[in-house]
């Protein structure tokens, strides 16, 4: 059988990608990003997308695109309180509407590569059940200047996700993250506390609640969008030197352990939802983080509480001995 009854039956069989994007003052690279939307090889997609008061013409770009594809596009006013709140308003209310469909998160200034969301949907299916297991797909990018020219590639973490990562660490690209259903689910229960709590990195807390749910996480060595570096990043890439020299300034103004006192207290609101093991693992973190200089140290290395690399652990040992953690 072919024709048009064929491909109607075609979509209606293939998972559903509901996309969501938080977007302010993005128009100078927003067209581009929705052009790549449509370009995807997997058609079955809806786009969510919130707009956090715009003084572009950002507002009016979304628009645009929502009446080319009335049926599939959904515009929102943006709760005005930074990134965070926005992917996670956004998170909590596509989970909510649309239970079945797998959560797929983008910024508003990439290019996706047109085999982007195929190739999540592959691994998950490969993986587990979409209807029943928490799966999380992320990858790495492409940095590009703002023309789009090649920069490089972005970080390839080696010793990959774990919950005792995730407590101290993001290793997963917030622009490059595709959810199961399940683990929609688990994220859109979360976000009031996370919100609450004021976290600063939705894709942080996506690492570290999914985690400590125990999903399965996979961060794809292949690159699957183009990741623009530009001033009005909301973090952006860095590469070794400005990295470092970034962190260093994080640490000294003690935003790094404000960051994980947020985290934190996100993350023991929702206890319930953590893993027997992980839900221990994190009582003895905070109880650590109490005690403070040489007992904190010892107890990252026995918990195996770790960076991506021994320079990161070396770093987190000083930071502990120091009050910065």
């Amino acid at each position: 059988m072919t024709g048009p009854l064929t491909s109607l039956l075609t979509f209606a069989q293939t998972p559903h990608v509901r996309i969501i994007m938080a977007c302010r003052n993005g128009a100078a690279y927003l067209p581009e990003q929705l052009a790549s939307f449509e370009r995807q090889t997997h058609r079955n997609w809806s786009l969510d997308a919130s707009d956090d008061g715009s003084t572009d013409a950002t507002r009016e770009i979304l628009e645009a695109f929502r009446q080319r594809h009335p049926k599939q596009v959904r515009l929102f006013d943006g709760p005005k309180a930074g990134v965070a709140p926005a992917f996670l308003t956004l998170a909590a209310r596509a989970a909510k509407e649309a239970p079945e469909a797998v959560l797929a998160l983008s910024d508003q200034d990439d290019v996706w590569s047109k085999v982007k969301l195929a190739r999540a949907l592959r691994w998950m299916k490969r993986t587990g059940d979409l209807g029943h297991d928490p799966l999380v797909y992320a990858s790495r990018t492409i940095l590009t200047d703002t023309r789009l020219n090649k920069l490089g590639l972005s970080h390839l973490h080696r010793r990959g996700p774990s919950f005792r990562n995730a407590l101290v660490q993001n290793i997963l690209g917030g622009n490059t993250l595709m959810l199961s259903p399940p683990a929609a689910a688990i994220l859109a229960q979360s976000a009031q506390a996370a919100i609450a709590a004021r976290v600063s990195y939705h894709d942080w807390w996506i690492y570290i609640m999914l985690s400590g749910a125990g999903a399965e996480i996979f961060n794809d060595p292949k690159p699957t969008l183009y990741y623009r570096q530009h001033g009005s990043n909301q973090l952006g890439h860095h590469g070794p030197v400005r990295g470092r020299l970034k962190r260093l300034g994080t640490v000294a103004k003690r935003h790094y352990a404000e960051w994980l006192d947020a985290n934190l207290a996100a993350l023991w609101a929702n206890r319930l939802a953590l893993t027997p093991e992980n839900d221990a693992l994190l009582t003895r973190f905070v109880a650590a983080r109490r005690t403070g200089g040489g007992a904190y140290a010892r107890a990252l290395r026995e918990l195996n509480i770790h960076r991506q690399t021994l320079q990161g652990d070396r770093v987190l040992q000083v930071m502990a001995r120091t009050g910065r953690l």
